[in-house]
């Protein structure tokens, strides 16, 4: 199986951050991995929200893949949002979120 990342860049609504950090970090996330073909989820907040080049999507959200069809796993995860099965909090701004999957090409380097 190919492993791949699927990286959301999010932010909240005016005001919900509270909320949106509670579900995402509390509900999300692990209702996500729970999915067939997602194996990890991991949050990040932008570290240097001051410098005007940052995006104002503050969040990141990566989802590793291990799975022969992402599509197909992306797919099945859509269709149970859009029918409610699967919980998304109205403290996210969803008009402006960006999404893109990555195929992993590289093993981890890491420091000996």
């Amino acid at each position: 199986m190919k492993e791949y990342v699927y990286v959301v860049h999010t932010r909240p609504l005016p005001g919900r951050e509270d909320d949106f950090n509670k579900w995402y970090s509390d509900e999300h996330l692990a209702d996500v991995v729970a999915l067939p073909g997602f194996v990890a989820a991991q949050r990040y907040r932008i570290a240097d929200p001051a410098d005007p080049k940052s995006p104002e999507r503050i969040y990141l959200s990566t989802y590793t893949m291990r799975t022969d069809d992402p599509q197909a796993a992306l797919d099945h995860m859509h269709k149970l949002v859009a029918s409610g099965e699967m919980h998304v909090t109205d403290a996210v701004e969803v008009s402006d979120a960006v999404a893109h999957l990555y195929e992993v090409i590289t093993p981890v380097v890491t420091a000996d």
